[in-house]
This record gives C-alpha cells, structure tokens and sequence, in this order.
C-alpha cells in the first residue's frame, strides 16, 4: 500500500501547467512494457483499445472483472504509476461507484479517467448529478487509503464535430469543471477540444490540471504546453496506428510478399 501511495503522489505531481506529462495509452501489459521502455513516466489505460483489443466494443462492454484482471497485470507488469480509463466506473448509483473504485485500486492503480457521459446513451449527466458521482469516487479513494488521481472527464466536446464547438459548451465545460473540483476531483478531461484560444480559456478558467486528447487537427505537443495544458494523452490512436500497421503486413505475407521483418533484434 504505501508503494501505491507513493506512485499516486508521483502521478499527481506529473501534471504541470505548461509542462504536460505525455500518455500514450496501452490495453495490456506488453503494450505497457513497450511504453514503459520507449521512456514513460507513467502508463495509462483507454477503454476503447483495451475493450477491442480483446474482441469487445468500447462502452463497458468488457466485463468488469476482464478490466481489473487486465489492468492488475498491466500494474505488476510496469513499475510505474498505472491509470486506469474507468468508463462509468461500471454503475449508475453512488453506491456502486465507491465500491468498484475500491476494487479497482486494490489493482493498485493509482488514477482514473471518469466521464459524465451516460454510458450507451449520446447524453450526459447533469453536472449535479456527475458532481455527486465524482465525490462517490473520491470517497472510495478515501476509503481505501490512497489519494486516486480523479480524472473528471467531460464529453461536451467530443460528442460534437469540432466546428459546432462554441461559447456556451466553452461555459458549461468550465462550469463543469468547477463542480468536479468541489466534489474531490484531480484533474478535467476534455477530449475533442482543439481550438486553441477555447484550450486556452479552459487552462486559465481551472486550477485543475488540463488534459487534452491528441487527436487528428489538435494542436502539437509544444503548442499545448503554451496552452496551460498539463496532460496529453493519445486514447485509441496508438492501438489503431498499430492495428493498421498489422493488416498491412499480413496482407503482405498473404499475398506471397516479405513483410517488414528485417530486424536485428528477431532471430
């Protein structure tokens, strides 16, 4: 327990305003390990890629004890901090929530993402209702001795084409934000924002650390960090690039071709 303590000190002290800790996000502990080895601070977890990476669809359909078991071997695999991209945390009630963090951190992750989105519905939470939902994961926190990095994420931006994003989702956002702070979270998730001076508003309107996704027209790393952005993450892109990637050599080798195998690191 008090190694845990002492990667969920660490996780948190990672996330700086203008200095963004970068994570490309796994789905098992040999994606972990590659990661780890490329140079991580920290591993993290996306529901999408662990979900289809073992035949399911993203939305907590991988059952809930598939994610623990998955994510505890990602945990003993790396000796790194360990966030875990919870969804829902599997439940609508208050009650649940605190009961499957704590199931969650005896894992021994040390964070997680947790978004207002209504799992399998395009609608979200009011920001009481999440609000209350945020503090039943930091009670679970609580109740199992470790300070958990509350990663509240919100899907106002994502569920919208990034033309549509305006003034007002700017304002419920930050309002969001706010309410997720009072209830006991660690950091705001806003995936799908790209805009510079609305990621810009967001940083300054906050004192929660930042985290923005870095998909297809986000601004670059270096561009974040003059933002106010203190967490970059990657969600289901590097799964795909890697998927890609494998049907590309398996077309290869199907079709009689030499796929790009020429390495001295395979014997």
């Amino acid at each position: 327990m008090s190694n845990q303590i002492t990667q969920a000190e660490n996780f948190a002290a990672l996330h700086k305003k203008g200095d963004p800790v970068i994570l490309y996000n796994i789905w098992d502990a040999g994606s972990a390990g590659a990661v780890r080895d490329a140079g991580a601070k920290a591993i993290a977890t996306g529901s999408a890629p662990v979900a289809m990476a073992q035949g399911f669809g993203d939305g907590q359909n991988l059952p809930l004890e598939a994610a623990l078991d998955n994510v505890g071997r990602i945990v003993t695999a790396v000796d790194l901090p360990v966030s875990l991209d919870f969804e829902g945390a599997y439940s609508k009630d208050v009650l649940g929530i605190a009961s499957n963090v704590q199931r969650a951190l005896e894992t021994g992750v040390v964070g997680f993402n947790f978004e207002d989105q209504i799992v399998g519905t395009n609608d979200l939470y009011d920001i009481e209702t999440q609000a209350a939902r945020v503090a039943a994961m930091r009670e679970g926190s609580d109740a199992a001795g470790v300070p958990a990095f509350i990663n509240a994420r919100t899907d106002i931006f994502l569920k919208a084409k990034p033309e549509t994003h305006n003034d007002v989702m700017l304002d419920d956002a930050i309002a969001r934000a706010q309410a997720y702070t009072d209830a006991g979270a660690s950091g705001f998730f806003a995936p799908g924002l790209k805009d510079e001076a609305m990621i810009a508003r967001l940083c300054e309107s906050t004192e929660l650390p930042v985290n923005i996704i870095a998909l297809p027209g986000t601004p670059d790393t270096a561009t974040l960090a003059s933002l106010g952005v203190a967490r970059i993450s990657y969600g289901p892109v590097p799964y795909r690039l890697m998927l890609g990637w494998l049907q590309e050599q398996a077309k290869q080798a199907l079709q009689g071709a030499d796929p790009s195998h020429h390495d001295s690191n395979f014997k």
